[in-house]
């Protein structure tokens, strides 16, 4: 394909075998939008209180509107397939890789925390493990269970199609039902119960509920590229709506019933708060170690595919025009 430069195109766009039908993108869009903030949703909302939710709420509104607005950037130019390229046409080469540097340094710490929440969760359910001895270099055990499960993920990491990784997110989305439906069994069956009546609001640590709550929804960097691997893109602001409310409600719900649990008690991670022995407090655990590694594919698959784009800037020079989404903000 020619652009109008008459230089080949160097976009990395899916072939058609490759794009994902209706059903896969919305299990890829759950997969990155809900899973790990399951855990510390109740912790978030035991810091900044009942109200916070409406704050929750608004983050959650905000993401989906931001999603529809990238839908339209993306459509408007065909230079335009991820957020550098946005940034690219509006502030130019530094914009690009302004917004390069942020957002691949967001997906990247995400990807370290999966590997560190891998490690804690390992750890607690084997405390007693001593690490390894490799030379003079010595390697705890919550370290040997992050090399280890480096080691497991990186299979993963050679799905290059999104309608391959769509069965991966099938996991997760499942992984995410059990972990909810693990963490009520403890409340009703297992002698916890609702007790807690916890507070309205806290607003000396309302900022620290509010970078939680955000967390939740930092796999929105990840939609331009399920966009552009859709088969039917007409059809994205119906996923887009369904990958949001399905994930804010389990969201909303985790965080509800987490809270009635434990309150003030709430640790970082709700996990850490079930009791010891029960066999639903051991599946929520063993969920929460596989739900990392169904995501780690997904959120390190768009540095590795925008960073070629990269040679395509002389194209996006000074003099191209701005998409209508540029200027209806502008004028």
């Amino acid at each position: 394909m020619e652009t109008s430069s008459g230089a080949a195109s160097t976009d990395p766009q899916p072939s058609a075998s490759a794009k994902t039908g209706l059903l896969k993108t919305c299990f890829n869009g759950v997969n990155a939008l809900s899973g790990i903030g399951l855990l510390s949703m109740p912790y978030a909302l035991s810091q900044g209180g009942w109200l916070s939710m409406a704050i929750f709420l608004l983050i959650a509104i905000i993401c989906f509107y931001t999603g529809l607005l990238l839908q339209r950037c993306i459509d408007a130019s065909p230079f335009v397939s991820t957020y550098p390229d946005i940034g690219a046409l509006a502030f130019g080469r530094k914009g690009h890789f302004a917004v390069a540097t942020f957002m691949y340094l967001e997906l990247f710490l995400v990807a370290v925390e999966f590997l560190i929440l891998e490690g804690d969760n390992l750890g607690k359910l084997f405390p007693e493990a001593y690490g390894l001895q490799v030379g003079v270099l010595r390697v705890s055990g919550k370290q040997a269970f992050v090399l280890a499960a480096t080691i497991v993920v990186l299979p993963t990491m050679w799905f290059g199609s999104l309608s391959v990784l769509a069965y991966v997110a099938a996991g997760g989305a499942l992984a995410s039902v059990v972990l909810i439906a693990a963490v009520l069994w403890v409340a009703v069956f297992d002698g916890v119960g609702f007790r807690e009546r916890g507070r309205f609001v806290h607003w000396a640590a309302m900022p620290s509920a509010m970078s939680m709550y955000s967390f939740c929804f930092s796999g929105h960097a990840v939609f331009p590229m399920i966009y552009t691997g859709m088969k039917q893109r007409k059809k994205f602001p119906m996923v887009l709506f369904i990958c949001f409310a399905l994930s804010t409600f389990s969201y909303a719900f985790m965080g509800i019933i987490g809270y009635l649990m434990y309150g003030h008690a709430l640790q970082s991670q709700i996990t850490l708060n079930l009791p010891s022995g029960k066999v639903s407090s051991k599946i929520a655990i063993y969920t929460t170690l596989v739900n990392p590694l169904t995501k780690y594919a997904l959120a390190v698959a768009e540095p590795a595919v925008g960073h070629p784009r990269a040679a395509a800037l002389p194209r996006l020079r000074q003099g191209t025009p701005l998409p209508p989404c540029f200027s209806e903000t502008t004028s």
